[in-house]
């Protein structure tokens, strides 16, 4: 009996079979998410508290100050400055105060009091309003604290003034005048750094204050002897 042999062919089928498998795409692992921030240290949180807190504390303060030093409808202005030297012009809230408002004219003391020796003086201040990206900044600043200010007298341009804190030499001089409610006059001599003595001039007074919003106001020196009618008169307008 004659055998017969059976074949199989297993590559074709094994290739078959692939053949009919659909090929399907592998699902992508969703992308692992950010790493949580590391914890905030005890150290850390009190030393955010504190900074805090002192800021709060400096904000306190300075409206405090503001609030004791703010200036009133009834105030003292006091004119001075060294013979050869810029004319500086103090607000007060009362003689023993510290200066509300203090700034340095360009202008020689020398040429105003020839001016107001001939008339009327009246000095206008002026100010830019902040940009529209900075309002929120400006809106926080009291007119009395704008740093630069474009400087009028008689309608005329003379330069500049800039807004100071009043240092040892500037108190020294209100600390003089402090009992003269109303007058003018000269200081005693001091030595100045080249070793020259320079006399202060001054001139001091009492002055109405008039707010007419928060970018305009203005002070009216109150004189008995001028018939109502001011010699000097201060304008402070931001523009």
């Amino acid at each position: 009996m004659a055998k017969t042999s059976t074949h199989f062919h297993w590559s074709n089928k094994v290739s078959n079979e692939d053949e009919d498998t659909p090929n399907h795409p592998q699902p992508q692992k969703p992308p692992s998410p950010p790493p949580p921030p590391p914890p905030i240290t005890r150290k850390k949180l009190q030393a955010v508290t504190v900074a805090r807190f002192r800021s709060v504390l400096t904000a306190i303060r300075k409206n405090k100050e503001n609030l004791l030093n703010s200036l009133g409808p009834r105030v003292v202005g006091t004119l001075f400055g060294s013979r050869r030297g810029h004319a500086y012009f103090a607000f007060q809230k009362n003689p023993t105060a510290p200066p509300a408002f203090l700034i340095e004219l360009q202008t020689p003391i020398s040429g105003l009091v020839k001016e107001m020796a001939t008339g009327l003086v009246r000095i206008a201040l002026e100010c830019d309003k902040e940009e529209e990206k900075t309002k929120k900044v400006s809106i926080s600043r009291r007119l009395l604290e704008e740093p630069v200010w474009r400087t009028y007298c008689n309608g005329k341009k003379c330069g500049f003034a800039v807004k100071r804190e009043c240092g040892e030499k500037e108190w020294r001089v209100l600390k003089a005048v402090e009992p003269i409610s109303m007058g003018a006059g000269v200081l005693p001599a001091e030595k100045t750094v080249a070793g020259e003595d320079d006399e202060i001039m001054y001139m001091r007074a009492k002055f109405e204050r008039v707010v007419g919003s928060r970018d305009s106001e203005a002070f009216y020196m109150m004189n008995p002897d001028s018939n109502g009618t001011p010699e000097l008169s201060v304008y402070l307008l931001r523009v």
